[in-house]
């Protein structure tokens, strides 16, 4: 499908530290113009239109309230934010999408899905497996019942995939664990090339940049599930997409700059 469109939504800000979560900290030396305070960035889902269904690729942070207490401190969704909302301002409603593709389970990705009645909802079965059961260290991450709150997918069915799988015609997803026991990339063919949603498999473009004093041919992130495929999942992207300008981030800043003058991509 070469008439695919994908429209970036942003659901909110995340403020993080850039030396603790976009960087390893042996990046840190070699860096420059990295600040050392927090820096807040946009959370982003990706609309895709055009195609026999519509597809939605996660669904974007938490209200306020629920991200300041629960996940990082000075997060916020400014009214109107929440991907409902945005939906609605583009003359949709959550029941009309078709498939939502979550490339993690995290908090930041995974709000109001209930509020996607008629949607199939797709994570990897690594991913499915470890929410419903994760370790204590990530119980804010996936929201877990021992913190006394109910986690949005609570009760809901979700079609698992595994390996690179077709989800319709255009779009594939394939594997990119590292940041998440089950973290997944969604592929997308437009008439400009094909475009990768890549969530938070790489954090900042930054990730993509050499440092050829540590023999680094990336610069790998500071918050991972697993460090060995985090940096195999930044070199697979790095060398499948047509140009950093086909890899879509979650909470890329200079995303944000983009859409103001280009709502649309793959025009």
């Amino acid at each position: 499908m070469k008439n695919l469109t994908i429209r970036p939504i942003n659901t909110g800000y995340v403020p993080t530290h850039p030396l603790q979560y976009h960087y390893h900290f042996s990046c840190a030396p070699y860096l420059k113009g990295v600040p050392s305070e927090k820096v807040p960035l946009p959370v982003f889902t990706f609309l895709v239109e055009g195609g026999d269904k519509l597809l939605l690729v996660d669904t974007g942070m938490a209200w306020t309230e629920r991200a300041n207490d629960y996940h990082h401190p000075g997060s916020w969704q400014e009214p109107g934010m929440a991907i409902h909302e945005q939906l609605e301002k583009l003359g949709y409603k959550p029941e009309d999408i078709d498939i939502v593709v979550f490339t993690h389970l995290h908090w930041d990705h995974m709000f109001y899905v209930e509020k996607f009645k008629n949607a199939t909802l797709i994570a990897h079965e690594r991913e499915w497996e470890f929410a419903n059961n994760p370790i204590p260290l990530y119980y804010k991450s996936y929201e877990h019942p021992a913190l006394g709150i109910t986690r949005p997918f609570e009760g809901l069915e979700f079609t698992t995939v595994s390996g690179e799988t077709e989800i319709m015609p255009g779009v594939r997803v394939f594997e990119t664990f590292g940041h998440s026991p089950g973290h997944i990339s969604v592929e997308i063919d437009t008439k400009n090339g094909s475009y990768i949603c890549a969530g938070d498999s790489i954090f900042v473009k930054g990730n993509l940049n050499e440092i050829p004093e540590l023999h680094y041919n990336i610069s790998p992130p500071g918050r991972y599930y697993n460090i060995v495929e985090a940096w195999k999942s930044i070199e697979i992207q790095k060398a499948r997409a047509k140009n950093s300008d086909f890899l879509l981030l979650c909470h890329d800043k200079d995303l944000e700059e983009l859409v103001k003058t280009t709502p649309v991509l793959g025009l």
